[in-house]
């Protein structure tokens, strides 16, 4: 959960902290990728299609590409740029990998996810895996099923090649959290400045995807912690409409905003990893509202947009000289490949969401994880035993800030509360009906776009972190989907353009997300520099950059 600007927080590097990656205790579950060797795979911006070709051809095989990337893992995770991605492997991604190269051997490939390597962010259930959102209070939790998703995706005949680092309890702990900081992982580092943040809370999956360690990555989102840190690895994101994907077995934030999506390098492979992790599940009942699976690849077309009217959403725009400039770019480029632009179509309820939202989110955390907790095998059994287990432990998971959060969410009543009814009601009206509902008719738009969200921040305990015209909130209040590509780059930061649509709108972003992509191609893999040159002065020419 990205959650509320007021709430961007100060983030601290953790090089010396004793969960930090980079210490034993941190490493003691990645030994098998010390033992890997690489074997000549190139892996660099491998996708889903070259991949997949190359196994049919049979110059390459699951049980290679896995190793590859395990051997990736142990040299610039662990070691190298040390990027904190990944905080634990599957002791039985080779064995698996194996497994499925035979299964293709004799005839049998499940789809365009047989056989490929994937990242899961460390808030959803993987049998025989922690399951720890982050905490030192979850580390005795190793669910005994897979989450739904995960069934799926094991279905669609994917490797489950470990899992990724995240902002503890998805930046619902403090009002001074920590963009991907845990105290079981320690810090995430962005690779395209190590000193800058990755944004959160799907901080590892970004990074890991970004950097190249596995091939496709699966986030969680309540507000943002798929689509900004996405955008500031230079990835594509998607947050689907709340319900398509199932969530039972995540560790939840939110019944209204929580939703897993996928994290990839292009818009094709985010398309095939959203097919692939949708599907009707009983046990939660808003799935049953959703579209049935679909081959979300069918609508990626180059004239995608053509005809169709993109609003402008400047509201989320004037933080930043260099974002705005890229951002005109990429109204230009929409242009160019047929989109009537609307300019400006803003959101007369703009950010007036914010304080509802911010009720609901406590309201839900505190019902959502008494649940999850209750029948988890962790130390801790509900949210009053983790905020005194946080107490007792104060020195190992609060040395950067507390949990004020968490005792706030303790603090309310339950879903019948009056003053919660209140808060979601408002909340809903402002960020959809009166909000993103009204702007799309009232200028019979097919999406909205704005920056996703301003370049990385350098990673500073003291003054905070500075995030600044996030683009994306009102559909994450709304529960309706959200897009980022990249458009860009501000001094090497990436820079993304989010598509905001209606209810399961997904496959038309998608499309759109695509024609965006081939007529820009603005994704450009890290080189993990120590830092990025100094923001020019006000009033100076920005730096950025687009193609």
């Amino acid at each position: 959960m990205r959650l509320l600007p007021s709430l961007l927080v100060s983030l601290a590097l953790a090089a010396c902290h004793p969960g930090s990656p980079g210490t034993p205790a941190a490493r003691a579950t990645r030994d098998p990728a010390r033992s890997t060797r690489e074997p000549g795979t190139d892996l660099l911006e491998l996708d889903i299609a070259e991949a997949q070709r190359r196994m049919g051809a049979g110059t390459l095989t699951s049980e290679d590409l896995t190793r590859a990337y395990l051997a990736r893992i142990a040299a610039i995770d662990d070691d190298g740029p040390t990027l904190g991605a990944v905080i634990e492997l599957d002791p039985t991604a080779l064995r698996y990998a194996a497994l499925l190269d035979r299964h293709r051997n004799e005839g049998n490939v499940r789809g365009p996810l047989h056989g490929i390597p994937i990242l899961i962010k460390d808030n959803i259930d993987v049998a025989g895996m922690v399951n720890s959102a982050g905490s030192l209070a979850m580390l005795d939790n190793r669910p005994e099923r897979d989450a739904f998703l995960v069934k799926r995706l094991r279905g669609a005949g994917a490797v489950i090649l470990g899992k990724t680092n995240l902002s503890e309890w998805a930046n619902l702990r403090s009002t001074h959290s920590v963009s991907g900081w845990s105290s079981r992982g320690g810090q995430t580092r962005n690779p395209y400045a190590l000193d800058h943040n990755p944004c959160g809370s799907s901080s590892g999956t970004a990074v890991a995807i970004s950097a190249n360690l596995a091939m496709l990555g699966v986030g969680t989102e309540t507000d943002g912690s798929i689509l900004c840190p996405a955008a500031v690895s230079g990835l594509v994101g998607l947050k689907p409409t709340v319900g398509l994907i199932s969530r039972a077995g995540i560790i939840p934030i939110s019944v209204t905003q929580d939703t897993a999506g996928p994290m990839a390098r292009t818009v094709t492979d985010a398309a095939i990893l959203l097919g692939a992790m949708t599907g009707l599940d009983i046990t939660d009942p808003l799935t049953t509202h959703a579209p049935k699976p679909t081959d979300y690849t069918i609508g990626l077309r180059p004239n995608a947009l053509v005809g169709k009217r993109i609003g402008v959403l400047r509201q989320a725009m004037g933080y930043s000289p260099a974002v705005d400039a890229t951002t005109e770019r990429a109204i230009a480029s929409l242009r160019a490949a047929g989109a009537v632009i609307v300019d400006p179509a803003d959101i007369t309820t703009w950010d007036q969401w914010n304080a509802p939202e911010l009720e609901v989110l406590l309201f839900e955390f505190k019902a959502g994880l008494n649940a999850y907790l209750a029948r988890s095998g962790g130390a801790v059994h509900s949210l009053a035993e983790l905020i005194a287990w946080n107490d007792a432990h104060a020195r190992e998971v609060m040395p950067l800030f507390a949990q004020e959060l968490l005792i706030q969410a303790q603090a309310r009543g339950g879903l019948d509360s009056p003053e919660y009814l209140k808060a979601r009601a408002a909340a809903r009206r402002l960020a959809w009906d009166d909000g993103l509902l009204a702007t799309l008719e009232r200028h019979q738009l097919d999406a909205l776009v704005a920056p996703t969200v301003g370049p990385a921040w350098p990673t500073d305990p003291v003054p905070g972190e500075h995030v600044g015209g996030a683009g994306y909130g009102a559909a994450a209040v709304a529960g309706t989907p959200s897009l980022t590509v990249p458009m860009g780059d501000d001094r090497g930061l990436p820079l993304g353009l989010v598509f905001l649509g209606r209810p399961f709108a997904e496959a038309q972003l998608l499309a759109f997300g695509y024609a965006f992509e081939q007529a820009t191609r603005a994704r450009r893999p890290p080189n993990y520099p120590r830092t990025a040159p100094a923001a020019p002065p006000p009033g100076t020419n920005p730096s950025s950059s687009a193609p």
